[in-house]
């Protein structure tokens, strides 16, 4: 299993699994030729850096619920962002 890591404008390091199928179930396994998959911190951390708002809804142990919410504009800025990260990650 390899990994990538990226910085996002705010600083965050985020870290993506090069091989999801080591450790994904074996119904989740993605086909051939998928992408890598980011982490939920770093989908966060980019959602918040193309200016969606981030709203933690409650945090139960470990597990977070958080809601995204933003404009048509900000959905494109991190579409754009997320594209990027994939890019310099493989």
């Amino acid at each position: 299993m390899s990994h990538a890591t990226f910085r996002s404008e705010s600083g965050y390091r985020a870290t993506y699994q090069t091989d999801v199928t080591a450790c994904a179930a074996p119904s989740a396994t993605p086909a051939a030729g998928s992408p890598a998959l980011p982490d939920t911190l770093a989908l966060v951390a980019l959602a918040r850096d193309a200016g969606m708002l981030v709203t933690l809804d409650a945090m139960i142990g470990r597990e977070r619920y958080e809601s995204v919410t933003g404009s048509i504009a900000t959905l494109a800025r991190f579409a754009q962002a997320l594209q990027l990260a994939m890019r310099e990650a493989a």
